[in-house]
């Protein structure tokens, strides 16, 4: 019998005399401490932000697959919440559950509830960009001024055309993108407020020569109104509490801040309601990267510091399924963030859910949000998924027994008469490229529990932790304890 000998972990600063018997950690010791390595018990580091950061990931981007139960939601909540201590922002663009609201309120940031009766969200609401774009020119930035207000209307324009396809199930014609673009125009030169759609379809109805000039009527009113008939009953039903309700038809009640974490609060939505779903989804997506871009424009100018956000899109195959475009508008986000100065990550359960999309066309493209993320964190996956998967991520065959071994259900234990833990409950494998993955248990902190207990409703839970009192001008974030303890 060789007795083993007594291992210890630390860094090389503080092991470098202890040779020869120094090995280097598996994984490197960078970004937010997610767990324990299963295999040796050393700790496992990382998010999307700081790896890119020190080019151990060309894409600051994450994708999670995992069967619901087994802890998705928990390690990107613990990923937000480490992150914000390095300084980046955590931005939730639709929590549907709620699974970050909770995280969110520790963290002092913003709540914005969304739902029928519950609150408006404007989509014709430029955000902060008019503010920006004061700003900008008072600084004698003119070029970034109009690059402020151009992405303002493009995401309006953006929007509008997101519902109409949700509402019709297809997008809207070439002609209607032309007279909704210049509808909008028309709307800006007039300055007389933030406009709502109802003044948008207003807009259409008068049919001042602009518009005209786009519709190609020819000077016929019966042929103007035959062109933009289809177009008028749209926003009518967008405006008048058709399927989609009137949150989108009035003023935003709570603006969305750009120097503090934001949750957009979306739970109210039943879940059989999914054109809903996906509207305010998109909607949140829309008015979360307008803010960034113009935090971005702001930092470019030297007019405010530059700041890092982390954005959140869960449920992610809700929105894909919603209709016809839907898939192209997410994948503008997958490939933009990295030149937004972002993190994103982006939840689903299955490969099936992305590949489950009417046309091949559409499948390809939801596959490459797998594929071209920085890093794919998998949990526990039935078998069937395998193929599917390594499709996107290689995978070794040890690999895929391990992540078909953590859906297993529980042990039932005969004594208690309760379930024991699923075995795949915390347990992740950090897969990067083509490397050997990591496979991980997420370990929870005490503090954690309460902003982690998702099951709440089911029984009166741990409080809450009391959200910080943060100075507006400096975004520095932490958890306190329920004594107020840092």
């Amino acid at each position: 019998m060789i007795q083993p000998v007594d291992e210890y972990r630390g860094t090389t600063v503080q092991v470098c005399g202890l040779w020869p018997y120094v090995v280097g950690a598996g994984t490197p010791m960078v970004g937010v401490p997610l767990g324990l390595n299963l295999i040796n018990g050393s700790t496992v580091c990382g998010d999307p932000i700081s790896w890119f950061q020190q080019n151990l990931i060309g894409n600051p981007s994450v994708f999670v697959l995992g069967l619901p139960g087994l802890g998705k939601s928990t390690i990107i909540r613990r990923m937000a919440a480490g992150g914000a201590g390095f300084g980046a922002l955590p931005l939730v663009l639709g929590d549907l559950k709620p699974d970050y609201v909770d995280l969110i309120k520790a963290l002092g940031g913003q709540v914005i509830t969304l739902g029928r009766g519950r609150g408006h969200l404007n989509v014709l609401d430029p955000g902060e960009a008019v503010e920006a774009a004061e700003r900008l020119r008072a600084a004698g930035k003119e070029k970034e001024r109009a690059q402020v207000l151009a992405d303002a209307h493009g995401r309006r324009h953006t929007m509008v055309s997101a519902l109409l396809t949700i509402l019709r199930k297809e997008p809207p014609t070439d002609r209607e993108e032309s007279i909704i673009d210049r509808a909008l125009k028309v709307l800006d030169e007039r300055g007389d407020g933030v406009p709502i759609l109802g003044d948008l379809l207003k807009v259409i109805q008068d049919a001042p020569p602009e518009i005209r000039a786009v519709a190609l009527d020819r000077g016929d009113d019966t042929r103007y109104k035959k062109i933009t008939e289809n177009l008028e009953a749209s926003l009518i039903s967008l405006t008048s509490g058709g399927r989609l309700g009137e949150m989108f038809a009035q003023q935003t009640d709570v603006p969305m801040v750009r120097d503090r974490p934001v949750v957009y609060d979306v739970s109210s939505v039943d879940d059989s309601d999914t054109d809903l779903q996906a509207a305010i989804l998109l909607a949140c997506w829309s008015a979360g990267f307008g803010t960034v871009n113009v935090a971005n424009a702001l930092a470019d100018a030297g007019l405010e510091p530059r700041r890092h956000y982390f954005v959140i899109l869960d449920e992610l195959w809700r929105a894909l399924r919603a209709g016809r475009g839907m898939v192209e508008r997410v994948d503008a986000l997958t490939r933009l963030n990295r030149q937004r100065g972002v993190g994103l990550a982006m939840i689903s359960h299955t490969m099936s859910d992305l590949l489950a999309l009417p046309t091949e066309e559409e499948r390809m493209k939801a596959r490459g949000f797998v594929e071209r993320a920085g890093m794919v964190i998998a949990g526990g996956l039935p078998g069937a998924e395998m193929t599917m998967l390594t499709s996107a991520v290689p995978l070794s065959r040890a690999e895929q027994d391990l992540l078909v071994s953590w859906q297993d259900p529980p042990a039932w234990d005969s004594s208690t008469g309760k379930e024991a833990e699923p075995p795949g409950r915390g347990k992740f494998l950090v897969k990067v490229g083509g490397h050997p993955g990591t496979p991980l248990k997420v370990q929870l902190m005490g503090l954690e529990l309460a902003v982690n207990d998702t099951n709440r409703m089911w029984h009166s839970g741990a409080a809450v932790p009391v959200p910080v009192d943060l100075d507006d001008a400096r975004p520095e974030l932490a958890i306190v304890d329920q004594g107020g303890a840092a």
